[in-house]
Formats: structure tokens, C-alpha cells, sequence
């Protein structure tokens, strides 16, 4: 497992003044034209959210939240009021299976298990089961864009798929500031950019789809820290971005909150 970026990460964003200054020796200068720009986000709203769910996916669809839910026993995939947090449709996963990220296509919802290979058909509206998809390798985080899914694997790696039969249509590599960036977990697509969280990080990092390239790094350390969570697994995972509204939503595992936040222009 790959951890060299665990302090190093916000030594290779710019500003500097905006990073701990305690961080890893200077990268070479190649790399330091590469540092991205660290992305202070502002909290707009809070809204509930169920406290012990441990997200792996979260996406906007229909007017609701819909959040793939992990553990081993415990995994589901629920439609969730914004308002509220109350659950209103769930379906849940066979026990063996560890739930993990989840994607909208079509009128489907398809859902990854983390080390089984299998994917989940889900009918949107109902969370009615329509079958299951095969991939190889660990499924992390899964998002869609106009074209097909793409899929984390917590390497740093990216995997496009047809969302039809999951078959690999390309890889790319992440790179921040010139180094692969490993861990990437949850994912969603904003704006053409795919967004991921980074395990055990409390940052999302913007990529460019097409190079691999980090191209921002959004700072979720305040939010964080508002959480205050005590256990070293309940940490930030979860994106979602409502097209319509132009909101976006964060949260994490364990978390008793789901903050929607304004990214500076």
C-alpha cells in the first residue's frame, strides 16, 4: 500500500502558504510546476444523515439521494430524503458481499462489490434487482459521465467501462504533481472532471479524465474537523452533484451530516 502522500499530499498543492509547512522535502522542479491549486470550499447547508451508513457511494437521482452502503452483512443500496436522511426504499446486498461505489445509467443504477466482482443492476426509481454485471480487480468507487462508467480500484489507476457489460474500453494513470496518486476511492463527475475522494485523506482531488492529471485538490479538512469523528474508519467518503441545481454534496462514512458545498469560481 502505497502511503507517500499521507503528509507529502498538501506539499504539492499551491498555494503554499495555504499547507502545513511540515511536509515532505521540496519536489523537483517539474514536479512543482505541476502543484495544483488547493480548493477551499463553503459550507451552504447541512442536512441529516444516518450515523452509522458506511458510505461508499453517493450520487443524485430523482430528486433524492441514493447511497450504496459497505460491510460485509450490512451492505444496501437506499434512496435517501435530503431533508430528512430518512431511508425510503432500500435493497439490500447479499450478506457475503462488502457494498461499495454506485452509478446512475439510464434509468439503471449499478453497484460494485468490493472484492467479489460483481456488479448490481438496480431499477432507478424502485431499487428493484435486474441482474448483475462481471468485472476483474477490487471495485472502490464507480461514476458515470455522457459516455459509459468509470471505475477506482484504490490504485491509481482509473478503469472506463461500457456500461452495458462492464467491458474495459481504456486506463489511466493519476498523477498529482507528477507522482501517482494512489487510494482513490469514492468518484463522481462534475463539470467533465471526475472528483474522487482519497482514503483516509480529508481532500477530494479534481482530475482531468483524458491525462490522469490532478488539476485541484479541494480541502475538506474544516469539514472534517467539524465531524469530530473518533473512529479512524469514519472518514470522508461520498461526492454527489445534482446537474439540475448545480449542488454539490459531500459526506463520509459514519458521518451524522451530508454538508452541501460551493466551490469558489
Amino acid at each position: 500500500m502505497t502511503r507517500w502522500f499521507l503528509l507529502p499530499l498538501v506539499a504539492l498543492v499551491a498555494p503554499a502558504s495555504a499547507v502545513p509547512q511540515a511536509a515532505a522535502p521540496a519536489a523537483p522542479a517539474a514536479a512543482a510546476a505541476q502543484r495544483p491549486p488547493l480548493i477551499v470550499p463553503t459550507v451552504v447547508a447541512r442536512y441529516p444523515h444516518d450515523a452509522a451508513a458506511f458510505t461508499e457511494g453517493l450520487i443524485w437521482n430523482g430528486g433524492q439521494l441514493v447511497e450504496s452502503v459497505g460491510l460485509e452483512g450490512q451492505s444496501d443500496v437506499r434512496r435517501v430524503d435530503l431533508a430528512t436522511g430518512k431511508v425510503t426504499a432500500r435493497a439490500t446486498i447479499p450478506a457475503a458481499q462488502f457494498g461499495e461505489g454506485l452509478a446512475a445509467w439510464k434509468g439503471q443504477l449499478v453497484s460494485l462489490t468490493w472484492h467479489d466482482g460483481i456488479a448490481h443492476r438496480w431499477a432507478a426509481p424502485t431499487l428493484k434487482r435486474l441482474g448483475m454485471l462481471r468485472y476483474a480487480g477490487e471495485g472502490w468507487g464507480l461514476a458515470s459521465d455522457a459516455t459509459g462508467l468509470v471505475r477506482s480500484d484504490g490504485s491509481a489507476t482509473l478503469t472506463f467501462h461500457d456500461p452495458a457489460t462492464l467491458a474495459v474500453r481504456r486506463t489511466v494513470s493519476v498523477t498529482l504533481a507528477g507522482r501517482p496518486l494512489t487510494q482513490l476511492n469514492e468518484l463522481e463527475v462534475v463539470g467533465g472532471a471526475i472528483l474522487a475522494n482519497v482514503w483516509h485523506q480529508p481532500f477530494i482531488v479534481r482530475i482531468d479524465p483524458a491525462s490522469g492529471r490532478v488539476t485541484g485538490v479541494i480541502d475538506l479538512r474544516a469539514i472534517v474537523a467539524e465531524v469530530g469523528a473518533t473512529d479512524p474508519e469514519a472518514v470522508a467518503n461520498g461526492i454527489a452533484w445534482d446537474a439540475d441545481e448545480r449542488r454539490l454534496f459531500v459526506t463520509g462514512k459514519r458521518w451524522p451530516t451530508v454538508f452541501e458545498i460551493r466551490l469558489p469560481r
